[in-house]
């Protein structure tokens, strides 16, 4: 199924916000659990099929909802934010199996793609602009407390309100990308794009541009492939992402 201007449109701010995102979840360490938070989605879009709602409401829902349980359980026990998103991945993806079967787990797990509505462009752009603007704007804050959180503190910035805001602008990356890579593959092309540009960049600003650039070219590249051979977008976007990473190796 060939992509309307809409779809690419909503493809592209989705690339954008996935490079941006996933150059601060590489550096911070959080590819593993940049993967398994974007299961998170998976009970609210069960909840929201059950309710006949658009499935993307749900999906942000739960996923905001995630944020703030792994921020708050996190600030109160300290333990690593891999292991606090695994268990709640776990606990999300067997509530999400339980409520979404069928057909709609699969296209929820893998993406729909095709045609969007009006309003579904609209969250994509505000979104994906919302993210870009935070990873801009909190760029030095976020590179200080990569360093060290004690001088992030020093220097008078809020850490902890810092990671919340952080792993917010996650949320609404993953959920920008559930229509086209589902959540099984969205966190894919948050961390791989992110881990050539990290191959490839020679400091903070190359960083976001390859990441973007390996972001979109995936997308783009990706989806019309698959609407060649009318194949499921996402698992093409990331092979193109995966083929792209491999190229990276050529370099020494």
């Amino acid at each position: 199924m060939t992509m309307d201007a809409r779809a690419l449109i909503v493809c592209a701010a989705m690339a954008v916000a996935a490079g941006l995102v996933g150059c601060f979840a590489v550096m911070r360490r959080m590819t593993l659990a940049a993967d398994a938070f974007s299961h998170v989605a998976l009970p609210g879009i069960g909840l929201a099929l059950v309710l006949r709602l658009n499935p993307l409401l749900g999906a942000l829902a739960a996923l905001l909802a995630g944020a703030v349980l792994i921020w708050a359980i996190e600030g109160k026990t300290k333990l690593s934010t891999e292991a606090i998103t695994g268990v709640v991945f776990s606990v999300a993806l067997a509530i999400g199996s339980l409520t979404a079967t069928g057909e709609e787990l699969i296209d929820a797990l893998f993406g729909t793609p095709g045609s969007v509505t009006t309003a579904e462009t609209l969250f994509g752009l505000v979104a994906a602009l919302a993210v870009a603007c935070f990873i801009f704007t909190a760029r030095d804050r976020l590179l200080v407390s990569l360093v060290s959180n004690e001088v992030a503190i020093a220097s008078g910035i809020g850490v902890r309100q810092l990671d919340l805001a952080f792993l917010v602008a996650f949320a609404l990356t993953v959920a920008l990308g559930m229509r086209y890579l589902g959540v099984l593959l969205m966190g894919s092309l948050i961390i791989i794009p992110a881990t050539v540009a990290k191959r490839l960049a020679q400091s903070i600003d190359a960083m976001f541009a390859i990441a973007i650039g390996a972001a979109l070219a995936s997308t783009l590249l990706g989806s019309w492939i698959a609407g060649l051979t009318h194949r499921p977008s996402g698992p093409v976007i990331v092979v193109m992402a995966g083929g792209l990473f491999f190229l990276s190796l050529l370099k020494s």
